[in-house]
């Protein structure tokens, strides 16, 4: 059920503004945290509270645990996929 339609904009710099009124119904304040999911040809826009964050990320952290990636390749890994994406694009 859809409590609250808005329309907003994108700007040049890919920013968007949540209207105040939602921001206010989920007390979302300058620092809170939020989550985006692509399903298709939508982005879903999720609060995120300290219990769902331990939620979405504890099947990262024990996949990163079996696999013995650190922290610190997390970085190198970005960056090495950004790379070859960007290779990838390049040929195309």
């Amino acid at each position: 059920m859809v409590e609250l339609i808005e329309i907003g904009k994108i700007s040049s710099r890919g920013q968007i503004a949540i209207p105040s009124e939602m921001r206010h119904n989920l007390g979302l304040e300058e620092g809170s945290k939020i989550l985006f999911l692509q399903e298709k040809d939508a982005i879903v826009i999720k609060k995120v509270i300290p219990e769902s964050f331990a939620e979405i990320t504890k099947p990262l952290k024990d996949a990163a645990k079996k696999s013995g990636l650190k922290e610190s390749d997390v970085v190198d890994i970005i960056h090495r996929m950004r790379k070859e994406k960007n290779e990838g694009n390049l040929r195309h």
